[in-house]
């Protein structure tokens, strides 16, 4: 598989939660973590969402070029991702039923997209 083809699949997997937290964020939010939410997090929820799909949007790759910065954005975003919901579970507040799927995916989307983002970014500083 190639660079392309995770990048393609993150900024899907973004774009995809973007919508549903912009449909429902109370129902994502139940199935992820196991937690009720209302009122003003209703309306986070959907801000978080409209940051979601954008992210997807603007990573998702031209053609068959895929920028250094979407791999790197992606690449973070992942990590980050991945080590706050695994913090948020190993907690012990939440236990949603996808919440370690949720870890796990982004855990393995980081580690696909860790190298060519290193790659790429130390290519930048030679160039």
């Amino acid at each position: 598989m190639t660079t392309r083809t995770f990048v393609r699949v993150s900024a899907g997997i973004e774009a995809a939660t973007g919508v549903a937290l912009i449909a429902n964020p109370a129902l994502v939010v139940q199935i992820l973590l196991g937690a009720d939410l209302a009122g003003s997090g209703v309306a986070i929820g959907r801000v978080g969402g409209f940051g979601l799909l954008s992210l997807g949007l603007a990573c998702w790759p031209n053609g068959d070029a895929v920028t250094v910065r979407a791999t790197w954005v992606l690449f973070l975003y992942n990590l980050l991702a991945s080590l706050y919901l695994g913090y948020l579970r190993v907690g012990g507040e939440f236990s949603g039923y996808v919440l370690w799927l949720a870890v796990g995916l982004h855990a393995v989307l980081a580690l696909l997209l860790a190298r060519p983002a290193l790659v790429a970014i130390s290519a930048l500083k030679t160039a």
